[in-house]
């Protein structure tokens, strides 16, 4: 085997071994990178990495993260998930099963507006999961009814995942908004059927809210609330994703749009101060600065392997996948998966996915579907234990007689439910592209 071939291996070698130790993921990736690509060729590492790291800061599309995030972070800051939860839960509460489908219908409202899984998962844990223990429901059917609702905003647009692999695989950000779509609102109904089929057939782990609670609060003013909280959403999500998926605005003149939309929004529910624009600014700073380096430390890994043949060895070392085209798609979804126990999606996406890159396009598959699977996949690991995200989030505001182990458990048939997700756009890849084909992208 060529020195450069092992130095390749070495490279991702050292990177698991690091991550292993505790070591932050973004400083593996750099450090693997500069080792081992001085190893194999020199100072000249050095001096193609600044315009290589220019290049990707300097991205236009890249503007759009931080905008989105603002808005998010804004939304979560006007309380505006505490109302829906409340109304939605009262619509829905009749049903057996009924409080687990409101969660999941305010996860998809939220995930449309604010994409903040943290945000998401930490509002509903706090607002919901003791009310839901109160009123008798399965400790792990609760947690795992709040995790998988928080993580719906990472497939439903605008998603972050999405801006970044339309950078990775130089599509447009809008076709990859319009193609995930169905596939999101495909997952979230999914999901509702698991709690009515639950309800039905287990009604004692999801019971119903009591009439006499229901009845408290009265049909119109049910109504009248549910108008007020959930129209302004609704109209800034169809502003901002039909402005996109519609051709009149780039995505980020869209996020500009959203971002001042969720001011105006709280503002409307007279609940923006200066204090609430400055802790919105600091944290959408603070989470962009964090996506930003762990992106540029990548360049570095990316730049390493590059140089040292990786993509060649990839190339060769899979083109033996059984299976053809379909094999090489399948193998690729799988290591994303089991990397998702491991490490966060931003680093699968920029060490994974540009590695399968050339083998993708000798497939001919459509990019567009391609990039959808990758992102149902991705979302999956903010579930997988041992180091999915939305558990953490779900720990820190538990309450203490919700165990890890109650929490590991409810996840588990909401994973095997975004794989059957997956597997259905995997067979039929027209749910993803219909969209984009009929609005002419």
């Amino acid at each position: 085997m060529p020195l450069n071939e092992i130095l390749a291996l070495a490279c991702i070698a050292s990177f698991f071994v690091m991550l292993a130790m505790g070591i932050p993921v973004a400083l593996t990736l750099a450090v693997s990178g500069f080792v081992f690509g001085y190893i194999g060729f020199g100072s000249l590492l050095f001096s193609l990495l600044p315009a290589r790291i220019y290049g990707v800061t300097a991205n236009y599309t890249l503007i759009a993260i931080p905008l989105f995030v603002f808005m998010g972070v804004m939304l979560e800051k006007s309380k505006i998930a505490n109302e829906l939860m409340d109304v939605i839960g009262h619509v829905s509460g009749g049903l057996r099963g009924g409080m687990g489908i409101g969660i999941i219908l305010v996860g998809v409202l939220m995930g449309a507006t604010t994409g903040i899984v943290g945000a998401t998962i930490v509002t509903l844990g706090l607002l919901t999961l003791p009310t839901l223990l109160r009123r008798g429901y399965d400790k792990s059917l609760a947690c795992g009814a709040i995790c998988a609702s928080g993580t719906l905003g990472q497939l439903i647009p605008p998603s972050t995942i999405l801006i970044l692999l339309a950078d990775i695989m130089g599509q447009s950000v809008g076709t990859l908004f319009a193609a995930a779509v169905f596939p999101g609102l495909m997952l979230a109904g999914i999901f509702c059927i698991y709690f009515l089929v639950i309800g039905w057939l287990r009604p004692e782990m999801a019971p119903p809210i009591p009439l006499e609670e229901r009845q408290a609060l009265p049909t119109r003013e049910l109504l009248v609330r549910l108008m007020k909280v959930g129209l302004p959403p609704i109209a800034l999500v169809i502003a901002v994703l039909g402005s996109i998926i519609g051709g009149i605005a780039a995505p980020t003149e869209a996020a500009s749009m959203g971002a001042l939309g969720s001011i105006l929004v709280t503002a409307s529910l007279g609940r923006l101060s200066w204090q609430t624009l400055k802790e919105t600014v600091y944290t959408t700073g603070r989470i962009t600065a964090a996506m930003m380096f762990v992106l540029i430390c990548a360049q570095v890994f990316a730049l390493a392997f590059r140089g040292l043949q990786g993509e060649k060895l990839v190339h060769d070392a899979f083109s033996a996948v059984p299976g053809g085209p379909n094999g090489v798609i399948l193998f690729m979804l799988l290591l994303i998966f089991i990397l998702g126990f491991f490490i966060e999606w931003i680093e699968i996406s920029y060490i994974v996915v540009p590695m399968f890159l050339p083998l993708l396009a000798a497939t001919g598959a459509d990019p567009v579907w391609i990039a959808t699977l990758i992102a149902v996949v991705l979302q999956t690991s903010f579930l997988t234990p041992p180091f999915g995200w939305a558990l953490f989030y779900l720990r820190g505001v538990a309450p203490p007689e919700v165990s890890t182990l109650d929490i590991y458990k409810g996840v588990v048939p909401f994973i095997l439910l975004q794989i059957s997700a997956l597997a259905i756009v995997f067979f039929y890849p027209g749910i993803a592209t219909w969209l984009p084909k009929a609005i002419g992208w």
